[in-house]
């Protein structure tokens, strides 16, 4: 605990010199039309490209993912959420939700003891619902501006702050400093396999998206800015919600 202590304060701590580092852009007056800040456009177009070379027939794939029985299907994202919850409630902590993180406490430990490691949800019809989040809603929370839209390399839609949050949680996973390896890796391959599922159940609407629409960049910046405001609370947020937000975040390929 100790040692995740330290290494969770460090991360923190960067957090706060990548975020006067980074200096999370604010946009000026004309700058941000619709809502929308993109000063860097004609660079994430260029990462768009690449992107959606990578997620190309995302719905043509059929075979493996397709074939493996629904139970194992939800065996794996309800583990993946189990193993995320720890670092949910970390967040929540520094929020000051302590509802909420006293609400997720408990989903953990009824979902790893009753649901068999949490390879079954059995906190949700018990009025435990599955409740995420990460450090780019603390630091949302803590204040910090949205800063202009970004698409990263492989993992996708961003923006400055979202970008400055997956950083820092990279090393405030709780359940990696406490448990030993190889079992610290268990959580992270079923995220990764968890994040491989959704994209399969969404590629229909993915490739709708990508190869169907005029122009797909725009689209998608759209679609992810008004799913993430939503999920912060954000009063910008509005629009309808066409894809599960989380069948665009490829965080983990």
């Amino acid at each position: 605990m100790a040692v995740y202590l330290t290494r969770a304060r460090a991360g923190v701590a960067l957090a706060g010199l990548l975020v006067a580092l980074a200096g999370c852009s604010v946009p000026g007056p004309g700058e941000a039309p619709d809502g929308i800040h993109d000063p860097q456009e004609a660079t994430n177009r260029r990462i768009h490209a690449f992107n959606k070379s990578l997620t190309g027939g995302a719905g043509q794939g059929g075979g493996v993912i397709a074939a493996i029985p629904q139970p194992v299907k939800a065996g794996v994202t309800n583990f993946a959420d189990t193993a995320s919850l720890p670092q949910t409630v970390a967040n929540q902590i520094l929020q000051g939700r302590l509802l909420r993180a006293s609400r997720n406490t408990l989903r953990f430990t009824v979902n790893a003891t009753l649901g068999l490691a949490g390879l079954f949800d059995v906190a949700s019809p018990l009025g435990l619902p599955e409740d995420e989040s990460d450090f780019g809603e603390t630091l949302y929370v803590w204040g910090l501006p949205e800063g202009a839209y970004m698409e990263l390399p492989v993992l996708g839609p961003s923006t400055e702050r979202d970008a400055v949050g997956r950083f820092v949680d990279l090393f405030t996973d709780p359940l990696y400093y406490l448990l030993p390896s190889p079992d610290r890796y268990y959580g992270t391959g079923a995220r990764v396999a968890a994040k491989v599922i959704k994209l399969d159940d969404y590629g229909d609407q993915i490739d709708a998206l990508m190869n169907d629409s005029a122009d797909s960049y725009a689209q998608l910046r759209l679609i992810w800015l008004q799913n993430r405001r939503f999920e912060l609370g954000d009063d910008r947020a509005g629009g309808e919600d066409y894809i599960d937000p989380e069948a665009l975040d490829t965080e983990g390929f």
